[in-house]
């Protein structure tokens, strides 16, 4: 049989080569395993590697690679498997290298060379060095928080009292807030420095003037833990006071306190109307007798008054009889007053 020529020169076939003349070594040629298992079995090992090159290089030019054998990847396909491996690998670190910043938060990154640093970054998509740098998203709305405190009055009376807070962190102070409180720095904070607020200040005041002047204990209370939020970079949109409650003995003492008061106003109010009404009669009684001296002195300087009242019961009388229509009325004429005359000269005569 003869060679074949290739670019390098000619081919030498499988009959061609000495050590493929032989049966036993042609039946190897076309199993790579039984190549192995012959040649190691005869010869030094020098001649035996040297005719393991030349039969992987024929099997290697016979399958079209171009002179060079590979393991697993017969006739050179291996360059789009290999494109396809540097893609998903250039993707996988490109999507590693992206984060995203939702609306109302904010975020700063954490460098395992560097620590944390400095920058924050605002709502959007943003770079980061994979595996080197992790980026640390922080909620910056304000979030509602109820504290509830079990504290005493200034004359030891015990209260419940209920806080709600709404607290945000402070956007240029997030990095000293990841080193000194982490993420979860509300859940630190808020709690004890409540509780103490509100036992300090629930503690100027007396548990009726809870009550009364509660707008003024709720003003110290925001006061007061705005100034204690302000050196954990805690920023505080709103304090109020939503439940005020008072033990069950303390609140039936108020309740009957107040009846008291309200009844003891109640008879204040009676004594004071009898007072009044007893001014109001004596009064009236002094009028009536100031009226008599008058009209008496009016009598006997003239007779027109006495002639004034007579023409008024005169028309009294008329009025009366109108209204009574057809029903008959007996009237005493001495009591009529209309003989005003003959009264007055009787009461003189005697």
């Amino acid at each position: 049989m003869s060679a074949r020529t290739s670019p390098i020169g000619p081919e030498p076939s499988n009959f061609d080569l000495p050590e493929l003349q032989h049966p036993a070594a042609l039946s190897t040629a076309t199993h790579p395993t039984g190549i192995l298992s012959t040649h190691t079995m005869a010869g030094n090992p020098r001649e035996q590697w040297e005719r393991l090159q030349v039969i992987l290089q024929n099997r290697a030019r016979r399958a079209g690679g171009g002179g060079a054998f590979r393991f697993g990847m017969p006739g050179g396909g291996g360059a789009p498997a290999a494109a396809l491996a540097v893609l998903m690998l250039g993707g996988y670190a490109l999507s590693q290298s992206l984060f995203n910043v939702d609306g109302g938060h904010r975020a700063i990154k954490y460098s395992r060379i560097s620590g944390v640093k400095k920058e924050i970054y605002n709502e959007g998509t943003h770079f980061r060095i994979p595996w080197i740098e992790t980026p640390i998203i922080y909620d910056v709305r304000a979030k509602p928080r109820n504290v509830a405190s079990l504290t005493g009055t200034k004359d030891l009376q015990m209260v419940n009292i209920t806080c709600r807070v709404l607290s945000r962190p402070r956007i240029d102070a997030l990095p000293q807030i990841y080193r000194t409180l982490g993420t979860d720095f509300d859940e630190r904070v808020l709690p004890s420095i409540v509780n103490e607020v509100l036992k300090s200040v629930v503690a100027q005041f007396n548990a009726s003037q809870l009550i009364t002047q509660r707008e003024n204990v709720a003003r110290l209370v925001r006061d007061n833990l705005a100034r204690r939020a302000a050196r954990f970079n805690i920023t505080l949109d709103d304090v109020s006071l939503t439940h005020l409650a008072f033990s069950p003995e303390f609140t039936a003492a108020v309740e009957a306190k107040q009846v008291a008061q309200q009844e003891a106003q109640r008879a204040a109010f009676l004594v004071d109307k009898a007072r009044q009404e007893k001014q109001a009669t004596i009064v009236r009684a002094q009028g009536e007798a100031r009226s008599a001296e008058l009209i008496g002195e009016a009598i006997k300087k003239s007779k027109s008054y006495i002639e004034l009242r007579r023409i008024e019961n005169a028309r009294h009388i008329a009025t009366i009889l109108q209204e009574a229509g057809k029903n008959k009325l007996y009237l005493d004429a001495e009591g009529l007053g209309l003989n005003l005359n003959a009264d007055v000269a009787d009461a003189q005569k005697k």
